[in-house]
């Protein structure tokens, strides 16, 4: 059975955009334009009601217009009827299924309510997204009906885009983790992961579905967190969450799972069958959420290891009294608090946003706090005022106290390893070659190492060894070794010592970061990778990783060897063969399958997109490496869920064929072995050849490329070619007697 190709799924491209969406140094413009003059009314009853979309006339993005869009109210404290300014999410695609702004469907804008200082969730997402992760996040106006509603946060939406950007599919069980009917003391079910028992509907009031399946998986997944808990590490990317419990606690975001209310979060359960958290919401971060901790008031003063023996916080109670589990959440602690607050990263990023917004807030006429308010923010609490009432603390003073504090706090100075070195006894392997991860550790216990082999794969955690045995040099020197193996296109590591006191990882911001090697894998030459299959009109037969029915293209390596495509060039047009390169890490293993999409959709991170689309009428495909065309194929008008595919596969004739992707091609018509409709003679070709048809058609000849020779019009009876001009070789005649009836012939010319 042929190996299927495992990508560096995510990569980068660098798309140019006059502004980028989520650029933070831009405040973005969205204008809404209802026809109804009581749009504002029309909204609070559906808030209410029955939480469906207003329809808009338009959508005015940065200039750019959208027709028919949906618009609704959205937020729970922050969402209040007799407020001028209401959070809002703006769906784009609402009517218009093709419709999206650099890639994006939805649009999320909050109120920046509960915050004077305007930057709590943009500056809390920058900070966040360091370490695991999150939404991009920046600030926008707010235009409704050519009146300014005044500014907005905006934060990427968390759906399927988001899911598939990061974690490489969106066809997983997925949950927003906020109580159905509003969060709060009285809200019934809270969606912190406590195990009610086995039927799904016991978990229903406190989790919301938002795939079309997924109420087994987030049993089984709370029932392991709290009754099987040696087995979590399957079930979930347990360093995520403990990055996520690392940052509720050190910014003090408690309107959070880790407060009172144990809420604003998303699970997904991604290619590894492990549900991954991913935070949101956080316009109350930096102590701005009145709720407390769940067992102690949030402050400056919030202990790393609050709620620790809470029975409403299963998460943080399991893993908090796993002492290796707790010993790697400090580590995650003491780097972001050292990273981003100790060096006053975090005032550097506070003080450009505010930059950026402040003449905007002064604008803004229904903000919720006074200019001279924001303007203190930073180091002056504020007390009333607000909504709600409650104090909202300077963010500057909150994070000068809470250094202070962790600098006294006993768990947080406890001393960790040191890794001095580390290194691979060969920083280049090639595939499937087996080499030495070496580290020098003091003041540890244990080492482990944690790689993998491809960048949607979780990573595997090993113990290291310093007993002379594993190339780690001498028994008891401090030197550790393990034995690894190549065995994918990447090859990326982490390193995570410890003591029976604290842990430490090498990178700090591990596994969000990693080290890495530059494997040694081979460019293919001519004839080791084909263009194998292409489809120009997909509707049913396979989605791209993002749900869209879009043409692909297939390439074959032919090779038992790994070979690397980086830097290769795919094109639809013979005069510019370097339309499309593949990036960095597109490496195809031993005898598999990649699929280029052809949806010129650059936007997508996940799988490789062309930046062409194939013509369903006919197109021309060419596979080079910027010297040379190594394969190239003239695709013929094909019918809808049709592909050209090589009959047979590695062979030199292409046909229509049934689509058999990333597997053997299946060909609609045999090319011997069919009933015989018509004969070309003589064969082998001299200069003119006969064509003998029982009914009209149009004879199409390729040479072994896919090149197209000749479209004969041939009638009921037959017709000549002069072939004088062809070069010796084989060709390929074809011919289509009816939807289901295709004919091909090969053909030899001396």
């Amino acid at each position: 059975m042929r190996l299927v190709l495992f990508f560096n799924l995510v990569f980068l491209v660098n798309v140019a955009f006059s502004q980028s969406f989520y650029d933070q140094q831009t405040v973005q413009t969205v204008e809404i334009f209802f026809a109804q003059a009581n749009w504002d009314a029309l909204l609070d009853n559906l808030a209410q009601t029955t939480e469906d979309y207003l329809l808009a006339d338009s959508v005015r993005i940065n200039g750019t217009v959208f027709d028919s869009v949906g618009v609704k109210y959205k937020g729970n404290s922050s969402y209040n009827a007799n407020n001028n300014k209401n959070p809002l999410h703006i769906n784009l695609d609402w009517v218009h299924s093709d419709a999206d702004y650099q890639g994006y469907t939805e649009v999320k804008l909050q109120n920046l309510y509960k915050d004077p200082s305007m930057i709590r969730e943009v500056l809390s997402y920058a900070v966040l997204e360091n370490y695991m992760d999150c939404p991009k996040a920046n600030f926008a106006n707010v235009n409704i009906n050519g009146t300014l509603r005044g500014l907005y946060s905006s934060a990427e939406s968390i759906d399927d885009k988001f899911n598939t950007d990061h974690y490489y599919d969106h066809k997983g069980s997925f949950f927003k983790c906020n109580p159905i009917g509003g969060a709060g003391p009285f809200g019934g079910t809270s969606p912190d992961l406590k195990y009610l028992g086995s039927d799904s509907s016991l978990y229903a009031n406190g989790y919301e579905l938002k795939s079309t399946y997924g109420w087994t998986d987030l049993v089984d997944l709370i029932n392991t967190l709290n009754n099987n808990f040696a087995s979590i590490e399957d079930k979930l990317d347990l360093d995520r969450a403990i990055w996520m419990l690392a940052f509720n606690n050190v910014l003090v975001n408690l309107d959070s799972y880790s407060g009172s209310f144990r809420q604003n979060y998303y699970l997904y359960r991604d290619l590894n069958q492990r549900f991954v958290p991913t935070v949101w919401d956080l316009n109350m971060s930096f102590n701005g959420f009145p709720g407390g901790s769940g067992s102690e008031p949030g402050s400056a003063s919030l202990d790393p290891l609050s709620n620790i023996n809470s029975n409403n916080h299963s998460l943080i109670k399991k893993i908090f009294n796993n002492p290796m589990y707790q010993r790697m959440y400090m580590a995650h602690v003491r780097t972001m608090l050292q990273e981003m607050f100790a060096s006053n990263w975090y005032l550097n990023q506070a003080n450009a946003l505010r930059n950026t917004i402040n003449a905007h807030v002064q604008a803004d006429p229904f903000k919720f706090y006074t200019y001279t308010q924001y303007q203190n923010s930073l180091t002056t609490a504020v007390s009333g005022g607000g909504p709600g009432g409650g104090s909202i603390p300077g963010i500057q003073t909150l994070m000068n106290d809470r250094v202070t504090y962790f600098n006294s706090n006993a768990n947080y100075l406890l001393v960790a390893p040191a890794i001095a070195a580390y290194s691979a006894s060969n920083p280049s392997p090639a595939f499937n070659e087996p080499f030495t991860i070496t580290a020098t550790v003091s003041n540890e216990t244990a080492v482990y190492v944690g790689y993998r082999t491809s960048h949607q794969l979780r990573f595997t955690r090993v113990p290291m060894f310093d007993d002379g045995n594993h190339s780690d040099g001498l028994a008891g020197d401090h030197i550790y070794g393990a034995n690894v193996t190549a065995n994918g296109p990447i090859f990326e590591y982490y390193l995570y010592a410890d003591n029976n006191s604290a842990g430490i990882f090498s990178p700090a911001r591990a596994e969000h970061e990693f080290h890495s090697l530059d494997l040694n894998i081979p460019a293919p030459s001519a004839g080791q990778v084909q263009i194998n299959e292409a489809m120009s009109d997909n509707n049913l037969t396979h989605d791209d990783p993002y749900g869209e029915s879009n043409d692909w293209v297939e390439l074959l390596n032919t090779t038992s060897n790994a070979l690397d495509l980086s830097g290769y060039f795919l094109s639809d047009d013979p005069s510019n063969p370097f339309k499309w390169t593949f990036p960095s890490n597109t490496v195809m293993l031993p005898n598999s399958y990649s699929i280029v999409w052809t949806d010129n959709d650059l936007h997508q991170n996940t799988g490789l997109h062309a930046n062409f689309k194939l013509g369903a009428s006919g197109d021309y495909l060419s596979l080079s490496n910027g010297q040379a065309v190594l394969d190239q194929v003239t695709l013929p008008s094909l019918f809808t869920d049709q592909s050209y595919a090589r009959c047979p596969e590695s062979g030199l004739i292409f046909d229509v064929a049934q689509p058999t992707f990333e597997a053997m091609n299946n060909c609609v018509a045999g090319l011997e072995d069919q009933t015989v409709l018509a004969r070309i003679y003589p064969n082998p070709l001299n200069d003119l050849m006969y064509i003998q048809v029982p009914q009209a058609t149009l004879v199409e000849v390729f040479d072994i490329n896919g090149k197209l020779m000749c479209s004969i019009p041939c009638g009921q009876g037959g017709c000549q070619w002069y072939t004088a001009s062809w070069s010796p070789g084989m060709y390929l005649a074809r011919m289509q007697f009816s939807d289901a009836v295709t004919q091909c012939i090969k053909l030899i010319k001396e």
